[in-house]
């Protein structure tokens, strides 16, 4: 997510180094640098406009701090014109003072609306309100059937009538029953086109006076680019929306989208999706988005993300087994399977300060090891996995798993001997390993005590030093 964007965007840092202050000459290449990465991200032109002369006019007027070099001053300029320029500010939904609150979901085919719907449903159910999703798209084939199997999924009801009846007709109905089962919440997925077109929005506009949405949503697709923030702004203009989701945040996106939206079409990005499962779906907070950009990392998210897949009283259970150098490979695998719940491997790296700046193959490599890993551990005994000193004393049981997991007896050696070496270093730090808890989790390369047959590195391979630089069902 915006490495390209954020890649470019150091290289403007770089033009103030060695000055000791932001004069109008030397912040000359570093606004040129901003503007070229900007529009390579295919932000909007006028966008880029008026963002460089914000940043122009704050950062030849900015104070000298002291200790704070003209690199680092300029990032902090950047950082807070690129919150503002995304909304400062999440917009949180819209609720209705009497239920059901209702959300329009608009957007054109492909661009993940069905989809979005089902992840907004489950994003709700997580905040403990009732849903009722309504499927009114009865052009495209399968629509509707995907809409009830993703509920299904994810325990959220669907009202349809089939692919023979009007869409405002299924609209209205929908809106009867989320009222006659009391549902806090009624999103009510419509039909796309493949372009805007005058049936297209009469259709939304008359399901969207018989409904009276309190919320209407555009789903856009991110890698779109500025055309997305260009199609926000014909929504708003031809039916009136009141926010954006951006779908496809993870994928080869070059930030234009989230950066242009705001600012072209008035209107706020609400939430980004930023995978193809069903939970991911995050809110959309400008400040950490922008940190996300430069470079900084997201550990608010992080922690967020955490903090939801944790179950507190598993929390105490492995603080005592920490503490009393218990931690076996059991545990292990619990929080192997917890940062699978929490995303993408690589993307949640990135959202810790300092490990933007790995590259793909390295976490290609870190995702490698965590399998090897996995599997070594599956071919051990219950025993060996509660008992991992039985290994450490015994080649025989290690020759047998490299056999069982397809390794050499050495990668079992070397995974056994990182392990105990972890099991010391969390023992010494406490909590501080837990996800949530205020730091590293076992398991993550270079998130506090390494990761066991990864020498704590990601790839495995240790860095040359450098010189300092509820649901009803379907109805």
């Amino acid at each position: 997510m915006f490495d390209a964007l954020a890649d470019r965007l150091e290289s403007a840092w770089k033009k103030l180094k060695g000055h000791d202050k932001i004069t109008p000459n030397n912040i000359k290449e570093a606004l040129q640098e901003v503007r070229r990465a900007l529009l390579g991200a295919d932000v909007n032109l006028e966008v880029v406009k008026t963002f460089i002369a914000e940043i122009e006019k704050k950062a030849q007027g900015a104070e000298v701090i002291a200790g704070v070099n003209p690199g680092q001053q300029f990032v902090k300029i950047v950082h807070d014109e690129l919150v503002k320029l995304m909304g400062e500010s999440n917009v949180p939904l819209a609720i209705a003072e009497t239920s059901p609150t209702v959300i329009l979901m608009a957007g054109l085919q492909g661009t993940g609306k069905t989809t979005a719907t089902a992840k907004l449903a489950l994003y709700l159910r997580k905040q403990n309100r009732t849903t009722l999703m309504v499927a009114t798209d009865v052009y495209r084939p399968a629509a509707i059937d995907q809409l009830i199997t993703l509920g299904e999924q994810i325990d959220v009801p669907v009202f349809h009538l089939g692919n023979d009846v009007n869409p405002v007709e299924i609209a209205r109905q929908g809106l009867a029953k989320a009222r006659e089962l009391n549902v806090d919440t009624v999103i009510i997925d419509t039909a796309g086109r493949l372009q805007i077109d005058q049936e297209m929005m009469g259709e939304l506009a008359r399901i969207k006076e018989i409904v009276n949405p309190h919320e209407t949503l555009l789903v856009v697709d991110s890698m779109t680019g500025q055309e997305a923030a260009n199609l926000t702004r014909t929504f708003q203009d031809e039916i009136g929306i009141t926010g954006a989701i951006l779908t496809k945040l993870d994928g080869d996106t070059r930030g234009g989208a989230a950066l242009s939206v705001r600012l072209v079409s008035g209107k706020p990005i609400k939430f980004v999706g930023v995978g193809e499962k069903v939970e991911a779906l995050e809110p959309f907070y400008p400040d950490r988005i922008a940190s996300r950009i430069l470079g900084m990392g997201d550990v608010l998210t992080l922690v967020e993300k955490a903090q939801e897949a944790i179950d507190i009283g598993d929390v105490e259970k492995m603080h005592t087994k920490i503490l009393e150098a218990k931690f076996d490979f059991d545990d292990f695998l619990k929080q192997m399977k917890l940062m699978k719940t929490m995303g993408s491997f690589g993307g949640l790296l990135k959202m810790i300060p300092g490990m933007s700046k790995l590259s793909n193959t390295d976490i290609e490599k870190g995702e490698t090891q965590l399998k090897r890993t996995e599997s070594m551990i599956n071919s051990m005994t219950i025993e060996e996995r509660k008992n991992p000193e039985l290994l450490a004393k015994n080649p025989n049981r290690r020759r047998r798993i490299a056999k069982g997991s397809g390794f050499e007896e050495k990668d079992v050696s070397k995974l056994v001997s990182d392990f105990t070496r972890m099991r010391s270093m969390m023992k010494q730090m406490g909590m501080g390993n837990m996800p949530g808890m205020g730091g590293g989790m076992p398991g993550m390369p270079g998130m506090g005590g390494g990761m066991p047959g990864m020498g704590g590195y990601p790839g495995g391979n240790k860095p040359k030093k450098k010189k300092k630089k509820k649901g009803f069902g379907t109805l």
